[in-house]
């Protein structure tokens, strides 16, 4: 085997995990560079390969979604009150992202290169995760409550107040959009930060997963276009076909995750996704103490 074809059999390995990590929350970017490193994978000092092929995942997301896109799009231009809302909320959880980035960029990417930040998010996060889940308002908010008297049964409809996406309100959609930022460090998971703070701002878990979901359209589409552009002179002629490979592989990965997350939360809480962070934070520290 050359060279070249074993360079290309890792980038299509590594667009298969990000397919599987975009949409749950351990960090498919701490998943790349950690593995990347690990089978000695150079994908080049600017990383475009680990940020470029995610949006990969995200345009399965938009296939999937599709038809309410259409909706979305076609509802807003027409004025229709509640997609003009929906889409006011996407815009307002995307600017923070798009400002802060935009000004932040150099430094953001110069974390990519520091495993000890991985460590740290990851199990930070999960701690975070396994407190909120622990709490009774978060425990049992997976079915909106059919009527009043159904609604006093359980803590948690009395905290969640969005069960669709057209009732986030734009104060929530700003919660989602500044936690985003926070989502920048490696390690930490956009789809965890997001989805979380979706949920302790009042919105109900499943729509606080779709919501996600919207958001890194738009979110994934500036940050690809913005790294190509910014580094298009100085990829080669290998490294663009590796891209072009992740980018397949984990648009197809993510066509088969993006169903099953949302059939997963639907019935369980996000505490497995929690341990395993803790405990792949604790093999990278190990593995930084010894190595």
């Amino acid at each position: 085997m050359t060279d070249g074809t074993l360079y290309m059999l890792k980038a299509l390995f590594l667009g298969f995990i990000e397919g599987f990590t975009e949409f749950i929350p351990v960090s498919s970017t701490a998943h790349l560079l950690l593995i990347g490193d690990w089978i000695n994978f150079d994908s080049g000092n600017g990383k475009v390969f680990e940020v470029v092929i995610q949006f990969g995942s995200i345009l399965a997301v938009i296939w999937i979604y599709r038809q309410r896109l259409w909706t979305l799009i076609e509802g807003t231009l027409k004025g229709v009150a509640s997609e003009v809302a929906f889409t006011r909320n996407l815009i307002i959880a995307f600017l923070p992202a798009a400002i802060i980035g935009g000004l932040f960029i150099k430094y953001i990417k110069a974390l990519f290169h520091s495993p000890a930040i991985f460590v740290v998010m990851l199990v930070g996060g999960g701690l975070i995760m396994l407190w909120v889940e622990r709490k009774p308002q978060y425990a049992k908010d997976g079915v909106q409550p059919e009527s009043e008297d159904a609604a006093t049964d359980t803590v948690a409809s009395r905290h969640a107040t969005a069960f669709a996406l057209e009732q986030i309100t734009w104060k929530q959609a700003l919660v989602v959009g500044f936690a985003q930022c926070i989502a920048m460090v490696p390690g930490t998971s956009r789809s965890g930060a997001t989805i979380i703070s979706g949920m302790m701002a009042g919105i109900q878990r499943k729509t606080a997963t779709e919501f996600s979901f919207f958001l890194a359209m738009p979110t994934m589409l500036a940050a690809t276009v913005y790294d190509l552009y910014r580094n298009a002179g100085a990829l080669d002629d290998t490294q663009i076909s590796a891209i072009v490979i992740g980018f397949v592989a984990a648009f197809f990965s993510a066509l088969i995750l993006v169903r099953a997350v949302l059939r997963f939360i639907s019935r369980r809480t996000y505490r497995p996704f929690a341990w395993y962070r803790i405990a792949l934070g604790i093999v990278v520290m190990l593995w930084l103490f010894y190595r």
